[in-house]
């Protein structure tokens, strides 16, 4: 009898060695190493060249001769959803949503399904960490009962596919891909062998039978998507449900998607009858300003995608009981604040060496764009001088190293929502284009230029 092959495969990275390593030479990372039954290579026959030749059919084509129906995408019903992705689920694309425990993942498909399955598509609805009436309790609290959606407890992928084969439906979801497991690996659910065939396999079904899956995916406590990072590669679209969980706001990202803009987003609200869609967030974040101005706080003006976003960002500077001060940033990239407290300290003069910094952005997004350093920076320097900011004023900019403003992308996008929502007022970075000028000019928003951040420190203040 043959002994049987085993091989150790880092559950982090997809990192293969033939013994146990306490440390993964590839990702760095400690404890990672499971071990996994090494599979026989199965020889797969195909059809000789002389035979294809005979049918007279190679399987390609010229792209010219490539028809494009107009029902190649199908609408959600959900019109945040469908900005998400770029129009609509793709006939045969293969969709990753990832998101935290609890954030809402199985409820927008449910009722994204719902939409999808009443306007005559066929769907399957892979439970593989719930049953069946687990589901079905969901869909009564969110009246998404269909006639055309079918709800499998179903974990293994083979069996899968044979019900795909006996139903033939139009949509596939899977709940989770981490839950569901191939009988040709050895390896339990959920482990990188497993979650790298069982997406190979569905990608591959996806493509054949023209159908489309979405899949849910796990995430990390790092917030990394759980599994290979192979695997977000080999799907079309990677969709990430963001937000805490313990506020009502839901963010859906575009991290990836072959048939649309990328970083594109969509906002959600969460109650007790699932998610509601929120069309105009800049209006909702900035709803619940107070009357009185409040030292610390500045409006700023970013791009998500094609939407641009008004939000408030606030600052808090205080003295600090510590050898070492502290700084938080919530909503910002933490080096991102430190280089900006850096050029506050140097090339404006202000001492934040014994002064504990906190940042925040109001409802819980994330700014990743460097549009907002100039309006982080003034939040900043309001706090610690214990002036306000024009309440009418919205703050764009880019800050470098050596203290100058710099352009930013979508200029006209941004002034355009600051007017639509009833701003006076905006400090933008010098322009240097003709043609944007000219455009920002037709504007009915008040136009401040300023080439640096002490320029644009006495034009931000009210008196």
């Amino acid at each position: 009898m043959a002994k049987t092959k085993t091989k150790w495969v880092c559950q982090n990275c997809g990192y293969e060695t033939v013994s146990y390593l306490g440390r993964c030479p590839d990702c760095g990372q400690f404890s990672t190493f499971t071990e996994e039954v090494t599979q026989a290579k199965v020889e797969i026959k195909t059809s000789s060249p002389s035979n294809a030749l005979v049918a007279g059919n190679l399987g390609y084509s010229k792209i010219d001769d490539i028809k494009l129906d107009e029902t190649i995408r199908v609408k959600t019903g959900i019109e945040e959803f469908d900005r998400v992705l770029g129009g609509g689920f793709v006939e045969g694309s293969l969709v990753l949503l990832a998101g935290d425990p609890g954030i809402g993942k199985s409820t927008l498909v449910l009722q994204a399904g719902k939409n999808i399955s009443d306007s005559g598509h066929k769907i399957l609805y892979i439970c593989a960490e719930e049953s069946p009436s687990q589901v079905k309790l969901r869909a009564e609290r969110l009246n998404a009962n269909s006639e055309n959606l079918y709800v499998t407890a179903q974990n293994c992928l083979e069996e899968v596919l044979a019900q795909i084969d006996d139903l033939k439906p139009d949509f596939l979801i899977v709940d989770s891909i981490q839950s569901v497991f191939s009988a040709q690996i050895t390896s339990s659910s959920g482990t990188v062998s497993q979650i790298r065939e069982c997406t190979n396999l569905l990608m591959r079904t996806a493509k054949l039978k023209k159908l489309t899956t979405i899949v849910i995916g796990h995430v990390t406590k790092e917030g990394n998507i759980a599994g290979p990072k192979v695997l977000e590669h080999m799907v079309d679209c990677v969709v990430n449900f963001e937000g805490d969980k313990f506020r009502q706001y839901r963010m859906l990202r575009s991290i990836k998607n072959r048939f649309g803009a990328t970083s594109e987003v969509g906002v959600f609200s969460m109650d007790d009858c699932g998610l509601t869609e929120i069309k105009n967030p800049s209006e909702l974040f900035l709803s619940e300003i107070g009357e009185e101005n409040c030292p610390g706080c500045t409006i700023i003006a970013t791009v998500e995608g094609t939407r641009c976003l008004l939000l408030e960002v606030q600052a808090l500077v205080g003295n600090t009981p510590y050898p070492s001060p502290r700084r938080v940033a919530r909503g910002i990239e933490y080096n991102r604040l430190l280089q900006i407290l850096a050029v506050l300290e140097k090339r404006v003069g202000l001492n934040l060496s014994k002064q504990d910094v906190y940042t925040n952005v109001i409802g819980g997004v994330d700014i990743i764009e460097p549009a907002a350093d100039l309006g982080i920076a003034m939040a900043v320097l309001a706090c610690t001088r214990d002036i306000c900011c024009k309440k009418d004023m919205v703050i764009i900019g880019e800050i470098g190293l050596s203290g100058e403003i710099r352009q930013v992308d979508n200029l006209e996008k941004r002034l355009k929502e600051a007017q639509k929502l009833g701003f006076k007022e905006a400090i933008i970075p010098k322009i240097t284009s003709d043609i944007v000028s000219q455009r920002v000019k037709n504007l009915k928003i008040k136009t401040i230029q300023v080439s640096r951040v002490v320029d644009a420190i006495s034009k931000s203040f009210v008196g």
